[in-house]
């Protein structure tokens, strides 16, 4: 070792235990070492812990280091530092992948495409085992367009969702999160349900696949809908608002995001009978759909007021922005059909979930699992974190609702 080298980084490694790290740092301070950086993890109990010191007393630092960590039964090595890293004046980005399972194969072909698109990787995390497995990628420098590229061909081959985001206060700051309903927040579509109940569900269930794939204009197919809606007995909403089910993980996802302090509404091409339900359910923030005529105890099969359909879900979305005074950058929209293109378009992230291939195609990204929560690892939330929150709320363990380790989410 070069004595007179004033950069060394030192890398501590050995079981993870109280003290390690201030064992370390009180030999540095009683030698008068410069610290310029540290870093440590953890995996299963295992520590790597790296001190990027300066050295004013030559090798007498790295002895005591060294006699330090043989007391201590750690492992340390040293390696001479030449020149100021650059790296922190990088574009940074942020790969999130998650999959029902990760196998190497599938995080070979993520990592591999993040480097053919000139990307450094500086960090991972881990953000949940189940009931998917999801990891964080901190990028450091590399072409956005390319890399995104990369990863979708990736995603296709190997099954899992990837979503790219650059690294910015934006990202971290999202605070209002609005989502359609229908096949999103619940896992019915509420207009299908009524049909049935008035005889008419083929038809109606064939109109909506349509207009959902983008190939019928959704304020006429959902007239033509509600038509056939004609002379059914009001009751039938009650009914069918006890029947919808809401996606798995839809609580955790709502009761995650209010704790955080994020605003919440449905944005929803049904109906309000069904929406102002939910809203109370869930402690959502604002609901907006459409209005059925009900007239004598009978739906007429007409609609009252104005029809939220692709062009008023993004306005209602600016709107319920603007009155909550948070920037569109800063929101996030979630929808599976061709009718919330254009709000996934106007907020700052927008996310196609178990969504038709044309909303897939032009979403910022996509998650393709089953659980509505999995969300929440696109925005940096950890699954042990949600957790903790859990066991920590009082009405929480009151409702007998912690989460098993092991089990879905709510």
């Amino acid at each position: 070792m070069d004595a007179s080298s004033r950069t060394i980084l030192v890398r501590c490694t050995g079981r993870d235990r109280p003290g390690i790290t201030a064992g370390l740092l009180g030999v540095l301070s009683e030698a008068g070492a410069e610290l310029y950086d540290m870093e440590q993890v953890v995996v299963r109990e295992r520590l790597t812990l790296d001190l990027l010191i300066g050295l004013e007393t030559g090798d007498d630092v790295l002895k005591e280091l060294l006699f330090h960590g043989w007391e201590h039964g750690l492992s340390l090595d040293f390696e001479v530092v030449e020149g100021a890293s650059t790296r922190a004046s990088k574009p940074r980005s942020v790969v999130t992948v998650i999959g029902i399972s990760l196998p190497p194969a599938a995080l070979q072909a993520v990592t591999s495409a993040i480097a053919d698109g000139g990307g450094n990787i500086d960090r991972i995390v881990r953000l949940s085992r189940y009931p998917v497995v999801s990891f964080e990628f901190v990028v450091v420098d590399g072409d956005i367009d390319a890399m995104r590229t990369h990863l979708v061909d990736a995603s296709a081959a190997h099954h899992v969702d990837v979503s790219i985001q650059r690294e910015s206060l934006e990202r971290r700051a999202k605070r209002l999160v609005v989502l359609d309903v229908d096949s999103t927040l619940i896992q019915d579509e509420v207009i299908e349900l009524l049909a049935r109940r008035a005889g008419c569900g083929d038809d109606v269930a064939d109109i909506t696949a349509r207009a959902m794939a983008g190939e019928l204009d959704f304020a006429a197919s959902l007239r033509e809908r509600v038509s056939r809606l004609a002379g059914t007995p009001a009751s039938v909403l009650d009914e069918v608002g006890d029947a919808v089910r809401l996606t798995p993980g839809a609580r955790t996802f709502v009761r995650t995001l209010k704790r955080l302090g994020y605003k919440v509404a449905i944005v929803s091409g049904g109906f309000t009978a069904v929406t102002d339900r939910l809203a109370a359910d869930l402690g959502i923030d604002h609901a907006v759909a459409n209005v059925l005529e009900v007239v004598d105890g009978l739906i007429t099969g007409r609609l009252t007021g104005e029809i939220v359909d692709r062009a008023g879900k993004a306005e209602v979305l600016r709107r319920i922005a603007a009155a909550e005074g948070i920037p569109l950058e800063q929101t996030v929209a979630v929808g599976d059909g061709a009718n919330d293109l254009d709000m996934l378009a106007a907020a700052g992230l927008g996310i196609a979930f178990n969504a038709k291939p044309v909303v897939r195609a032009q979403a910022d990204t996509a998650v393709s699992v089953p659980y509505l929560d999995a969300i929440l690892f696109l925005l940096g939330i950890r699954r042990d974190e949600v957790e903790a929150a859990d066991a920590d709320d009082p009405s929480f363990l009151r409702e007998g609702l912690v989460p098993v380790p092991g089990t879905p989410p709510l």
